[in-house]
């Protein structure tokens, strides 16, 4: 199962010229074969020996403190024990999981190269989180612009202020009257008109503070909902793909596109409520937050005890919403129904697989962060021999002696390349996710008959030891 992890990381990170190679089989050997394991018991056996060796040792961690020189925390006992205690874990992990969930991995490893080739027979999915982010920049400006226009809609208030009131006749000069700004003081030279505030009075300034956290609340749910139409436009894109019986001649014409006419013709009331929950949650998340901060001070060890339950409950209750809305949102796409029903069906759908549901999020999981960490790594190591001079452009004026610390441009480079890693893996994320909810429907509606044929493809159909009993146009496509 790891090797078609391995396999599957190749298909989406490396180029053709790198599936040319052989690579990929050169990772395959590497994997199936006993090397893995056999190299964490090499290294903890190794570990187990210095900590042998160590274990006389008069001098620990403590001792040492904090150091640069690595090196020295190599001669301590302590630190060897760490190491042995983390790959016994590691290789207790790995050999149970092989052992057990063998079949469940290859499922997962089976899907996501799945996902790999949607994804590549609609790349302009992988262009989706532009419209995202656009989509977002314009809800972040409204919310600005509205609370900047809320904060402003009083009168100006100006009072007259003596910056000398020893001179002439400024003495006479009350500091709490009203004046013009456009009019001069001439019997006073150093009175001058200064802007105080904005006039609270009326019907609106009144109500000013409750504006503003209902204007908070819409941009909230603005960017939730942003969120939720761009999962469910993916996922009707996906999911168009694997209901697709021969591949890739019967995937419609703009898939993507369809889905987001449908999303936006159908489904916005399912999507506005779900991000309505989950905004709700983060609302009371946000006013938790302010009542630790203002109560800090004065609370005891019980109630900062019952605080930090009620945080940490509300946080896995997001977690769990925001978990349910991405699947309800996968069964919008696919069924159009509303979203109570959908998230029902989705809910017991997964409950029904739970263990399938956890290896493929956890394999998912540690693709996409191999995936992100070779890009924002090349990327960082490429920024680092630009802007240290160690590599040089043809026509760039560029020379290291400009910067006065070329720390900071790598950093700021490394974190927008992260971005925007996190944002194209995402799709694939959803592509996963999608054709995950799709297989599961797969398995439980079809029977493999001619007409009920399984629409999986023959990976998977061959890990399950399943096969379509139909002609052989019916039978699964790759």
């Amino acid at each position: 199962g790891i090797v078609h992890l391995a396999d599957a990381l190749i298909q989406i990170c490396s180029s053709h010229w790198f599936k040319n190679m052989d690579f990929s089989g050169w990772l395959k050997h590497f994997f199936f074969s006993p090397c893995l394991p056999a190299c964490l018991s090499v290294g903890i056996y190794h570990c187990w020996w210095e900590y042998d060796n160590y274990r006389k040792s008069t001098v620990s961690i403590t001792d040492i403190g904090f150091t640069t020189d690595f090196k020295v925390y190599l001669q301590v006992k302590e630190t060897w024990l760490a190491f042995l205690i983390i790959l016994s874990v590691v290789e207790g992990i790995l050999l149970l999981t092989l052992i057990f969930l063998r079949t469940r991995i290859l499922i997962a490893i089976a899907l996501i190269q799945e996902s790999s080739k949607a994804v590549s027979h609609m790349m302009s999915t992988l262009f989706y989180p532009l419209i995202t982010f656009v989509l977002l920049v314009v809800c972040v400006a409204y919310w600005g612009i509205t609370a900047l226009y809320l904060a402003t809609s009083g009168i100006p208030v100006y009072k007259v202020v003596a910056l000398n009131s020893t001179q002439d006749n400024c003495g006479q000069i009350s500091s709490n009257e009203t004046c013009d700004p456009q009019v001069n003081y001439l019997w006073c030279r150093s009175a001058r008109c200064i802007f105080i505030k904005y006039n609270n009075e009326g019907l609106l300034q009144r109500n000013l503070f409750n504006l503003q956290i209902y204007n908070g609340v819409a941009f909230l749910w603005c960017v939730n909902f942003v969120i939720a139409m761009g999962q469910c436009s993916l996922a009707g894109a996906f999911a168009s793909y694997y209901w697709a019986l021969n591949k890739p001649s019967d995937i419609p014409t703009f898939p993507l596109s369809q889905a987001f006419i449908r999303t936006i013709r159908y489904h916005v009331g399912s999507l506005a409520f779900g991000a309505l929950i989950l905004t709700l949650i983060q609302i009371i998340r946000i006013i938790l937050e302010y009542l630790d901060h203002k109560t800090r001070a004065a609370q005891n060890p019980c109630s900062r005890f019952l605080m930090c339950c009620l945080k940490c409950c509300f946080w896995c209750l997001e977690k769990f919403i925001k978990f349910l809305n991405r699947n309800a949102y996968i069964m919008i796409a696919v069924y159009g129904k509303n979203f109570c029903v959908s998230a029902k069906n989705a809910f017991m759908l997964l409950m029904r697989n739970i263990v399938r549901v956890v290896v493929l999020d956890k394999v998912t999981d540690l693709l996409l962060f191999f995936g992100k960490m070779l890009v924002v790594g090349g990327v960082g190591v490429l920024a680092f021999f630009f802007f240290s001079g160690r590599i040089r452009l043809p026509s760039s004026n560029f020379r290291t002696e400009m910067l006065n610390y070329y720390w900071m441009p790598i950093i700021v480079v490394v974190v927008g390349a992260y971005l925007i890693a996190h944002g194209f893996f995402s799709v694939y994320s959803m592509c996963v996710d999608t054709l995950f909810l799709c297989f599961l429907e797969d398995l439980e509606r079809h029977d493999g008959t001619m007409q009920k044929p399984y629409y999986m493809s023959k990976n998977l159909m061959k890990i399950l030891k399943k096969k379509n009993r139909g002609p052989k146009n019916g039978e699964g496509k790759d």
